[in-house]
């Protein structure tokens, strides 16, 4: 979906209007259910987005909630809200899509970290890797600094590859109890499952993201919008990216610092290592200008999209997407999504002009 279509505003339907329009959808009104529902549709994304990993993933059921929605409105008995009905409706379609399918992961999670001076392997192109989530998608930003602090907080990209090693069921449990503060009895009732059952669900996710250095619910650390410590941080980056300085970009990361870089498998760690990795690789021969970046934010992370120069017509193609994870005042993790297709996703054009 592109930039443009996923930012279409619908107001919230007045609750005295509610009953009108769910008469008028009930008799085959497609604009009244569009006006029940369009004002749900980037919350459910970025709902289904926690439980799956993966944009184009979490679009298909946003879809696939609309769709079962339309066929069974006659069943929305009002004892709930609709958007809670949809909610429900979405949790089980994301729990159909996750049955056979192998859990997105970033590649810190693969064994290593690899050898600077090996040749770089194959990407794998299957869809297994974690996709960055745009900001404005998952706290537009008429909501206030709380609001926004407590949606980010829960898509950091740790927290999400942390939730993509709990099986499905213990995920979803987790995301409605410590991200969404559901009522227990509301969890059961969604998932067709005892209070107990739904319990013990909890209390096992808790202990492993607690085994992943993950805090549970609220006490996860905030992710701050860019201080002017930070911002000068990113600017010192860019211009160091920009202009080939290696040892410019290495000295503003930690000294463990991860690099990994889907869907190439593999990660590096350590300021040396990846200077290394970025000399042989990234900024072998004549690199001065080789890159420009645009900023953006994703999962409550600073990034960039990275264009690269091409020779032939001197304009700057769609390259990589660099998430940052920055710990006092230095990068401790830079994850680069070599997957072009999500600039459109950013509203980001394939190509931009020297």
């Amino acid at each position: 979906m592109s930039d443009a279509a996923i930012k279409k505003t619908y107001r919230k339907v007045d609750p005295q209007d509610l009953a009108k329009f769910l008469a008028a959808a009930r008799g085959g009104d497609k604009d009244a259910f569009s006006l029940l529902t369009e004002p749900h549709r980037l919350e459910l994304m970025t709902h289904c987005y926690r439980m799956l990993g993966s944009i184009e993933d979490a679009e298909d059921q946003v879809q696939e909630t609309f769709l079962r929605a339309w066929r069974r409105l006659e069943t929305y008995q009002e004892r709930a809200s609709f958007r809670a009905w949809l909610y429900k409706i979405a949790t089980n379609a994301c729990l159909d899509a996750l049955q056979g399918k192998p859990r997105r992961m970033l590649p810190l999670e693969l064994p290593g970290p690899a050898d600077p001076q090996a040749p770089l392997p194959a990407p794998i192109l299957e869809p297994v890797w974690i996709e960055p989530y745009p900001d404005e998608w998952i706290a537009p930003a008429h909501l206030n600094p709380e609001a926004r602090y407590d949606s980010y907080e829960s898509v950091s990209l740790a927290f999400l590859a942390a939730l993509q090693v709990l099986p499905p069921r213990q995920r979803i449990v987790l995301i409605l109890a410590d991200v969404m503060d559901w009522p227990m009895g509301e969890i059961a009732d969604t998932l067709a499952a005892s209070l107990s059952s739904v319990t013990s669900l909890l209390h096992r996710a808790r202990l492993t993201m607690k085994q992943r250095h993950i805090p549970e619910g609220k006490d996860m650390a905030r992710m701050k919008m860019p201080s002017d410590q930070t911002r000068e941080l990113l600017d010192r980056y860019v211009r160091a990216w920009e202009s080939a300085d290696i040892k410019g970009i290495i000295s503003l990361l930690a000294d463990e610092a991860t690099f990994p870089m889907p869907p190439l498998p593999i990660w590096v760690q350590g300021r040396e290592v990846v200077a290394e990795l970025i000399s042989r690789n990234i900024m072998a021969g004549d690199a001065q200008g080789r890159w420009k970046l645009v900023p953006v934010r994703a999962n409550g992370q600073d990034g960039f999209a990275f264009y690269r120069i091409d020779e032939a017509d001197q304009l700057y193609h769609a390259y990589a997407f660099q998430i940052l994870t920055i710990v006092d005042g230095l990068v401790s993790d830079v994850t680069t999504f070599g997957m072009t297709s999500l600039f459109d996703h950013f509203g980001l054009p394939p190509v931009i002009k020297v």
